[in-house]
């Protein structure tokens, strides 16, 4: 059963957490958190990606740029911007982006779960990824980003859920991107024990997102041998019913020496047609194409997804099986320069925008990894393929820090 515990956050003063609370450091570049983090010198940008204080020349992972994030996160802290609860705490974290809105119970999962597989994955990491982390942890000795976990929802724990965020919030704040970010904590003895009692029940929790955090919690934990609270890192945990998952669209430079009537013709082979289609996706297996100013729709051919293996029928397999590799020459997507990666949250105008730029040639716009495969293919043991899923909203740095 998956081991979480209340802790004591370090949380921004309410009325300050606007300024404060940022994206992550991962969705961003250094020169757009320069801009995002522009006449404020209270954002959190300057711990995550503390680059955007020395020379744009700067070697990201040079030692000043760790040490200069820790120096920005001692002054948040000596300010009193950044205060740390007196009590181990469970907390709740809305986030309501649209008409969508999901609450995730902040609480610290353990690192000999992550470790044994009862936090289950379904991403691999890259080791340089994992050093960054590792070493901003290290530095800071806190976790400041959160991992992005899910769960199989439970009715109980619902309730639980729904109960308290009648009472009045601690923090409450919207976003410049339009995304409200609310938070509640729950330090009374009988609900702590409510919600330990219901996580005792679920069997396996799993990543989201957030695998090189993970990662990195879990290399702290070893190398400190569990000392202080190195054992757990900080999570957010939501019933997956209430994840919003978006497509994860790709780009591609060029058409590897075909004509675009040539390229129609091979896709043939593998897909229905439809032209004048729609820009996005209504369902599995169904992409779109956007290529001479026209969207095309495309549903694989049914024997293609014909298999009962649940990788090899993702819509983002197939693609690369069928269509990538043989006909585009995109062996490895991971390395390859001809194709790019454009998250959901974008639209498909960013698609046509892009293609229209003379930069890439077509996009295809792709229909969303469902939760329900993601959770079937990581207790299976199995690896999704990379770009597979983006999730939306993505969790704020700085509501929660866990101090280690």
């Amino acid at each position: 059963m998956a081991k979480i515990k209340p802790f004591a956050a370090l949380r921004p003063r309410p009325d300050l957490a606007a300024q404060i609370c940022e994206l992550p450091y991962d969705v961003m570049s250094s020169a757009e958190a320069r801009e995002m983090a522009a006449g404020n010198p209270l954002s959190f940008l300057h711990v995550s990606k503390p680059e955007i204080d020395l020379p744009p020349a700067t070697d990201v992972h040079a030692p000043e740029v760790y040490a200069k994030g820790k120096e920005n996160f001692d002054k948040l802290i000596a300010s009193g911007s950044l205060k740390q609860d007196a009590q181990p705490c469970f907390y709740l974290y809305r986030q309501t982006m649209g008409k969508h809105s999901q609450v995730g119970l902040v609480a610290a999962a353990s690192c000999e779960d992550y470790l044994h597989d009862i936090i289950k994955k379904h991403e691999f990491t890259r080791p340089d990824k994992e050093d960054d982390r590792v070493r901003h942890i290290e530095t800071l000795n806190s976790q400041t980003g959160p991992v992005f976990l899910t769960y199989r929802a439970n009715a109980a724990m619902d309730e639980l859920t729904k109960k308290k965020i009648t009472e009045k919030p601690d923090i409450d704040f919207t976003a410049k991107d339009g995304v409200r970010h609310t938070a509640w904590v729950i330090n009374d003895a009988k609900g702590i024990q409510a919600i330990e009692s219901e996580f005792a029940q679920i069997p396996f929790l799993y990543i989201a997102d957030g695998h090189h955090r993970s990662a990195a919690a879990g290399r702290v934990y070893q190398s400190r041998k569990g000392a202080g609270h190195s054992g757990y890192f900080l999570s957010v945990i939501f019933p997956h019913n209430q994840m919003q998952i978006l497509p994860y669209n790709r780009v591609l430079k060029n058409l590897n020496g075909l004509t675009s009537a040539q390229l129609l013709e091979k896709l043939d082979a593998v897909f229905i047609i439809k032209p004048n289609g729609a820009a996005q996706p209504t369902r599995k297996h169904e992409l779109g194409l956007y290529i001479n100013n026209q969207w095309h729709t495309l549903n694989f051919r049914p024997q293609f997804a014909a298999t009962s293996d649940p990788i090899e029928k993702l819509d983002v397999t197939l693609l690369q099986k069928y269509v990538l590799a043989p006909i585009f020459g995109i062996d490895d997507p991971r390395t390859s320069k001809e194709i790019n990666f454009v998250g959901g949250i974008r639209g498909t105008g960013e698609l046509e925008k892009l293609v229209k730029s003379g930069e890439y040639a077509c996009a295809f716009s792709m229909f969303p990894t469902s939760i329900e495969d993601l959770m079937t293919i990581a207790d299976a043991g199995g690896i999704m393929p990379p770009k597979s899923t983006w999730f939306e909203p993505k969790l704020r740095d700085a509501m929660f820090c866990h101090m280690i």
